[in-house]
């Protein structure tokens, strides 16, 4: 019977580092003779590039009206769903770590922080929680320099007031999945390199508990 994979996910304010970090874990994995598939939220599916459009500066250009948090709130539920079906489960299956820049945890803080909670949390009921969620903490100060030196077009959620509210959201959402998500906190402040040695021993700390773990069928 083939091991199931395991799917960690990172989350963190804009300008944590999730990307990066992804990208990193990704290529020390495959170093270690791991198959990885690295994916993100918004996915590269149908509803994916919409969201990205829409979150963008340029998807509010020409006269055309801002989404609501509420559809954007089912757009990523509806992506989300899609994407566990077209990238997550499949990885999982052929025995691969599945690594997602954002997941869950991401509505929860960004939807969630506007619109009632339970809502938010029904819409994203269907998508199985990870079997890891590292978490980059770092401080919206820090965050906007970084996003500052990325460069780059504006987007939905960049100002300073509402990534503020995002990371009060994130630390009590970060508190109440804790179990749920098997969250771990790590430092997002410390150096890319520093970081990324953290992230990658979480991970292989990870998967060497789940070696002594039976695998489970795969449908």
């Amino acid at each position: 019977m083939k091991r199931r994979g395991r799917f960690v996910v990172l989350e963190g304010l804009d300008g944590a580092g999730t990307t990066t970090q992804a990208a990193r874990l990704a290529r020390a994995l495959r170093r270690g003779g791991h198959r990885v598939v690295l994916t993100r939220e918004p996915s590269a599916g149908p509803v994916g590039v919409l969201l990205r459009q829409a979150l963008s500066s340029r998807g509010r250009q020409g006269g055309n009206a801002t989404l609501s948090d509420a559809t954007l709130a089912l757009l990523f539920a509806a992506d989300r769903l899609d994407h566990v079906a077209s990238t997550v489960e499949p990885g999982l299956a052929a025995g691969a770590v599945v690594i997602s820049d954002r997941y869950v945890l991401s509505s929860f803080a960004y939807q969630g922080r506007v619109l009632e909670r339970a809502w938010v949390e029904a819409l994203n009921s269907q998508a199985p929680a990870p079997d890891l969620t590292l978490f980059l903490e770092v401080r919206p100060k820090v965050a906007a320099v970084r996003r500052h030196l990325r460069g780059g077009p504006a987007e939905r959620f960049d100002d300073a007031r509402t990534q503020r509210a995002v990371a009060r959201a994130y630390k009590a959402v970060v508190s109440r999945h804790a179990r749920a998500h098997h969250i771990k906190r790590l430092d997002g402040e410390l150096g890319v390199e520093d970081v990324a040695s953290h992230v990658h021993a979480a991970v292989q700390a990870h998967l060497v508990r789940g070696l002594a773990r039976p695998a489970r069928r795969v449908r």
